[in-house]
């Protein structure tokens, strides 16, 4: 597991990476292993946080091969938000304000973020992103297009981690 993401479930549960991955997968609606050359080095999932308003926390745990296979990792986490998208109308979650790493990819994705909230002794920002702030991504670039409003749908992409 990246170092930042065993910083961020320390911070957050006081978990081990391994049980913070089984608490996990227990508690997700849906959850996914991304293999690269053959090795388990992404586990990702979303909890249901209210299923009758449509509300989702995804969650995601990897290995230092995410930022190796960078391109790869966010041209499919554009098809994954919008897999959860067509499930919940919104996803949201925290994550460690030092996760950098995770911060640039989830506003990347279009998640939009809360100031900083102390927990543990750690600051965290909640995330989120509504299904009507996102437009269809057509495959043609490989870069999300994500207005301020407006309204869209998601062709297809929550709380269950840490």
């Amino acid at each position: 597991m990246r170092q930042a993401d065993r910083d961020e479930v320390m911070a957050a549960s006081g978990k081990s990476p391994a049980a913070a991955v089984a608490f996990s997968l227990r508690r997700s609606a849906a959850a996914w292993t991304a293999l690269i050359d053959g090795r388990p080095e992404v586990m990702f999932g979303v909890a249901d946080l209210n299923i009758l308003a449509g509300i989702g926390a995804p969650w995601l745990l990897g290995t230092d091969a995410v930022e190796r296979h960078n391109r790869q990792f966010l041209r499919r986490s554009v098809r994954w938000r919008d897999q959860l998208l067509q499930r919940y109308s919104v996803l949201r979650n925290f994550v460690d304000d030092r996760n950098t790493t995770s911060v640039r990819w989830l506003r990347w994705l279009g998640f939009r973020f809360s100031e900083p909230v102390m927990f543990n002794g750690q600051a965290f920002r909640a995330f989120e992103l509504r299904s009507e702030d996102v437009r269809y991504h057509d495959g043609a670039h490989d870069r999300l297009d994500a207005p301020r409003g407006g309204r869209g749908r998601a062709a297809g992409a929550g709380r269950g981690g840490v």
